[in-house]
């Protein structure tokens, strides 16, 4: 596997690919990898001849106050797994290689109206980070397909959206979340749950099976449905950011007669902010 840093060489290695005529599938990552990223690749791999990764902490998606310089930064170790897998090529810039002119000068992508509501209320200007990082990665790499987690449900659609608007030439492939053996969500940042905490976060997804369940059974108070949801986060011993029933298709509020729904939740556990989903 190649590993790459500077822009003009990742472009050349993916611009040969492309004249060859081999499909480019590409996965963008913030590194520590777990097997739910590594899913991502397989699915990559079979979608495409040429799997490219990223690894770049965006520290345009991070807050003054988030742990933008705590993130593990774990490049060999994710180097390793990535090769394991076949992957033809890793793109490892620096943030001088992504915003040259300096984070706070970059220029901005917003997609309105999805990125201020559930984790974008909680966290100002992350979907911001999110969409700029994402599109500068997408016309350096330029490739036909590129594959994300359906744990960031919402990140998910913003992305799509940015895509449509902007008339991008790729497909947006969303893949299953991983999950551990309890259900919890495989995320980076489950590194920081203590053994105590670690034992209590699957409450979160057990939480969202129980709205989940109740919809299915025909119910639709949704606002005394998410109520009920945040009381059994508290006495499990996280502290509820959101629990959300939505429309699938766009997060809109949803009203009685919508059939796609699905239920998101984010809550605090310690010093990590889980965040999870189920559709229905």
């Amino acid at each position: 596997m190649e590993t790459i840093h500077d822009i003009d060489s990742i472009r050349r290695r993916t611009r040969t690919w492309r004249e060859a005529g081999e499909r480019v599938a590409f996965v963008p990552t913030m590194g520590n990898l777990h097997a739910g990223h590594l899913r991502l690749v397989e699915e990559a791999r079979r979608r495409a001849e040429r799997v490219l990764a990223s690894v770049f902490v965006n520290p345009l998606q991070f807050g003054p106050d988030e742990d933008f310089d705590t993130y593990p930064r774990t490049l060999a170790e994710d180097s390793a797994k990535l090769e394991s897998l076949g992957t033809d090529a890793l793109f490892a810039p620096n943030e001088a290689t992504m915003y040259p002119t300096g984070r706070e000068a970059a220029t901005r992508i917003e997609v309105p109206g999805l990125s201020d509501i559930l984790c974008g209320a909680s966290r100002p200007g992350f979907f911001v980070g999110v969409a700029t990082v994402v599109a500068k990665l997408f016309n350096i790499v330029a490739p036909h397909v590129a594959v994300f987690g359906e744990k960031d449900f919402q990140q998910l659609l913003v992305i799509r959206r940015m895509v449509a608007d902007l008339n991008l030439d790729l497909e947006i492939v969303g893949v299953p979340t991983v999950r551990e053996a309890d259900g919890l969500a495989m995320s980076s940042r489950n590194a920081y749950l203590g053994e105590v905490e670690r034992a209590e976060a699957p409450a979160l997804y057990r939480t969202l099976e129980a709205v989940r369940d109740h919809l299915l059974a025909g119910e639709r108070d949704f606002a005394a449905l998410e109520s009920q949801a945040a009381l059994r986060l508290e006495a499990a011993g996280l502290r509820p950011d959101y629990v959300s029933i939505r429309r699938s298709e766009d997060l809109a509020a949803p009203d009685q007669r919508d059939k796609a729904l699905i239920v998101l939740g984010a809550a605090w556990l310690g010093g990590a902010r889980l965040i999870d989903n189920l559709r229905v």
